[in-house]
């Protein structure tokens, strides 16, 4: 039996996915497939190496050494061939944060930021709350799969946008851009003296034969006008141990972000968060290889399902995630109807498709990284909603 198919309870454990759906929900009699983390155990060299840590005893202050460093250094390299440079991270507890300190590092209130809707949700929240303003340039849906417009996008560009939030691999719609998409998008923005903010969170978690490439790999020039954000949180369900990194080789980039890091008060992360993502990225390849395969399962046995049983609905074949985005606009239910059958008739929380922006009225967000009863659950309580 594949090791993803032993079933977890994580209820009581203070988990946002299982345990907060009455305050988001409403309802707490519902099969959360909504929050982007896996309900798979990670790696045992991960486990292994917090338990260690933590039989030491002494928690005190912790700084990242050159352990994790050189972890990150080597997994880039090896998995997605970019041989960036130790002196390059920075680091984060999450990639939301590093976004914001991004914005707030290289941009002034009432500066316009680029985002592509349907997009992840703190895309429009961080642009907002920190009182700049969003330039959407919507991507293009068409038979069941997204696209970019680029002379919308050029023409967004032109507005004198000053940041670029780009999500590569896709949330919501999993798609993995391709070398000549990010070129293209790279070099308008080149044009435009614009900087690119590379969230690259799913980057591992791409299925064959698609591949992601870091746009900032493809060009000394892109590469210098870009941050990468990467953490271990999706790829190894480490979301909680609250740990990133920002890649920016641009030495003038890097200071003004260490400038808010240091208004912020902000000087290192926590000691598992530390740990963890050094053993996730030194020891967990074989683990991840694995996981793949069974999403790439998942995928397909949901595919399968809609298919069969679901012939209104339409999934976008994801490249990338375990994020699959499903197209309910043949129901012609508009979007709180959507949300009450799938509650009330389903008993199922999926993640709304308006959260995401301008085109993703009529969709919803499942997350399948679950083992294979609950995915099979959830599809049976979809049908019963939507059927």
């Amino acid at each position: 039996m594949s090791r993803f198919e032993e079933l977890i309870n994580r209820k009581g454990s203070s988990s946002v996915k299982w345990d907060m759906t009455k305050t988001v929900f409403g309802k707490d009699d519902i099969l959360p497939m909504w929050v982007a983390d896996m309900d798979f155990l990670p790696p045992q060299e991960v486990l292994d190496s917090l338990h260690e840590r933590l039989k030491h005893g002494i928690f005190g202050y912790t700084f990242v050494g050159e352990g994790a460093a050189s972890s990150m250094k080597d997994w880039v390299l090896k998995r997605h061939g970019w041989n960036i440079e130790e002196s390059w991270l920075q680091y984060s507890p999450g990639v939301v944060p590093a976004i914001s300190t991004v914005i707030q590092a290289l941009t002034v209130p009432g500066d316009k930021v680029l985002v592509q809707s349907p997009v992840y949700t703190p895309f429009f929240s961080l642009v907002e709350d920190n009182d700049r303003v969003i330039v959407n340039s919507p991507l293009v849906y068409h038979d069941g799969s997204y696209t970019i417009d680029f002379g919308a996008f050029e023409e967004s560009l032109k507005s004198g946008v000053k940041l670029f939030l780009l999500c590569n691999p896709h949330n919501p719609s999993g798609r993995v851009w391709t070398k000549d998409e990010l070129t293209k998008m790279a070099q308008l923005c080149r044009k435009y003296n614009v900087v690119i903010v590379s969230d690259e969170i799913h980057s591992d978690l791409v299925f064959k034969p698609h591949t992601h490439i870091p746009v900032a790999s493809l060009d000394d020039t892109f590469k210098d006008m870009t941050i990468t954000c990467i953490a271990p949180s999706k790829t190894f369900n480490l979301a909680g141990l609250q740990a990133s990194a920002m890649i920016t080789p641009n030495g003038d980039l890097r200071e003004k972000m260490a400038l808010i890091h240091k208004k912020q008060g902000f000087f290192t992360l926590n000691t598992f968060g530390i740990v963890g993502m050094e053993a996730a990225y030194r020891h967990g390849e074989g683990w991840l290889e694995e996981v793949l395969e069974y999403l790439q399962e998942n995928v397909r046995v949901t595919k399968e399902f809609i298919i069969k049983n679901l012939p209104d609905l339409r999934l976008v074949d994801p490249e990338g995630t375990y994020l699959l985005w499903i197209d309910c606009t043949k129901m012609g239910l508009s979007d709180e109807e959507l949300k009450e059958r799938l509650l009330d008739k389903g008993k199922l929380a999926l993640e709304p498709g308006t959260k995401y922006g301008s085109g993703g009225e009529g969709f919803v967000r499942m997350n399948i990284a679950c083992p294979r009863r609950t995915l099979m659950d959830g599809l049976e309580r979809l049908r019963t909603a939507l059927g």
